[in-house]
């Protein structure tokens, strides 16, 4: 699976987990040159309090566009310290 904003593969994994619809990469997967960590949280009553990155691609800057949980509940354990993605960012094969 591969990650895409603004023309750029920000992350790119065989080892996604689908919850929900999202397809979380390993924090391994990213490429942590286009992440910028983010003062924003946000908490899902069953997996935890999620943690979030600004993406930055040759200067453009989408914001708290990947999120992750630095903790989870016993439920979510499986997606601990693996990234989503939302607000236009493109998940492909």
């Amino acid at each position: 699976m591969k990650a895409i904003w603004n023309g750029k593969v920000i992350a790119e994994s065989n080892d996604t987990v689908v919850i929900e619809g999202n397809h979380y990469f390993p924090k391994s997967a990213i490429k942590k040159q286009y992440f910028e960590e983010s003062n924003t949280s946000s908490v899902c009553p069953w997996k935890g309090t999620a943690s979030y990155y600004t993406i930055d691609v040759d200067g453009n800057k989408n914001t708290d566009a990947a999120w992750y949980y630095p903790e989870t509940s016993d439920l979510a354990k499986q997606i601990k310290d693996y990234v989503a993605f939302w607000k236009g960012v493109e998940v492909t094969e």
